[in-house]
């Protein structure tokens, strides 16, 4: 834990603490008080005049400004709106005070940062839930009586950010792969019937990340969920290969819808399987070789592995009856496009 600024107070302060009681009596608020006071101490700038095409400050300041002592502050002259001419000292008290080496300061609001660094075997995620159900709930109501506002920034309002930004682009990623298969298989019935695979595929991300979570601790982390958006894209390739498939048999063989459908799928049910067990050997060692920064890529080929698997066998087993089911959506999609030229 690291407090941003120190908390250290060990920088002496001069403080002038205004009297409410003694400024009514001379007639004088607050603002005129302190901008009395800070003439004669610092100075004040009152207006910006042009000389040269520049604009030049035009400050207002005592002759000894910035060289007073504290009794020189205390003699200051005041003098109120019936003329009379009191001194500082009489207005205000003026005291010692420790105050910190540095203000921090966020929207004109004093502010100081707490900056916590959770250890490596506890993920991001599980600590920003750690702190907002289990230690801001009992420090806000201090929090509220004192006037004090707390909010949890830095890498966890990124992280908030982040988990936005990658549910958009999983719909992003579906609603693109949605469009480019309306304009090759020219339906739009087809395309949702492939994207069905998608949430089949996800079912699977998820059963194979609990299934590894028995064995070896794998967070659903940004990593992890990078994994569900490559399964968007890898796992509809099966399916539209399918459907290709049985367009073909429809538009060159003239074969019926039904009769497209089994041959189809029993053409494509030797390379689907030979293509995807390529795929999950060689995401075999992302999964289950041990080594430095293997927990970086561990969740993205668990979630790959399990999505497509379970997607592959779902394709088999979904894809043909929804096929059958869409008869006038296929024969249109398969028959060929013709063009006629005139010519005079």
């Amino acid at each position: 834990i690291r407090v941003r600024p120190s908390l250290n107070t060990g920088t002496p302060q001069i403080q002038l603490s205004p009297d409410p009681a003694r400024l009514a009596a001379a007639g004088m608020s607050m603002q005129s008080f302190a901008q009395a006071v800070d003439i004669f101490n610092d100075g004040m700038r009152v207006s910006q005049i042009p000389i040269d095409g520049e604009l030049i400050d035009l400050t207002l300041a005592g002759q000894q400004a910035g060289k007073l002592s504290v009794s020189d502050l205390e003699n200051l002259p005041i003098i109120t709106p019936s003329g009379e001419v009191v001194s500082a000292g009489q207005l205000a008290r003026i005291n010692f005070v420790s105050a910190p080496q540095q203000i921090r300061r966020l929207d004109g609001n004093q502010a100081r940062s707490l900056q916590l660094r959770p250890d490596e075997s506890l993920p991001l995620e599980a600590a920003i839930q750690k702190i907002e159900q289990e230690i801001l709930p009992q420090i806000a109501p201090l929090a509220a009586e004192k006037n004090v506002q707390i909010s949890v920034r830095g890498a966890a309002s990124e992280l908030a950010r982040t988990w936005s930004a990658m549910q958009t682009n999983v719909l992003a990623a579906i609603a693109v792969i949605f469009l480019l298969m309306v304009i090759l298989l020219r339906s739009f019935i087809l395309p949702a019937i492939i994207l069905l695979v998608i949430p089949v595929a996800s079912a699977g991300g998820i059963a194979c990340l609990a299934i590894l979570n028995l064995f070896i601790r794998q967070p659903l982390d940004m990593l992890t969920m990078l994994g569900f958006v490559i399964l968007t894209g890898v796992v509809v390739n099966n399916a539209i290969l399918m459907i290709e498939q049985t367009s073909l048999h429809i538009r060159e063989d003239n074969m019926s819808v039904d009769e497209a459908i089994l041959e189809a799928t029993s053409n494509r049910i030797r390379p689907i399987f030979m293509s995807t067990l390529t795929s999950l050997f060689g995401l075999i060692p992302l999964v289950v070789f041990p080594g430095a920064g293997s927990e970086l890529y561990r969740g993205i080929g668990t979630v790959v592995f399990g999505g497509l698997a379970l997607s592959t066998v779902a394709t088999l087993f979904m894809i043909p009856p929804l096929l059958s089911l869409a008869r006038r959506p296929l024969a249109a999609a398969s028959r060929p496009t013709s063009i006629d030229i005139t010519s005079d």
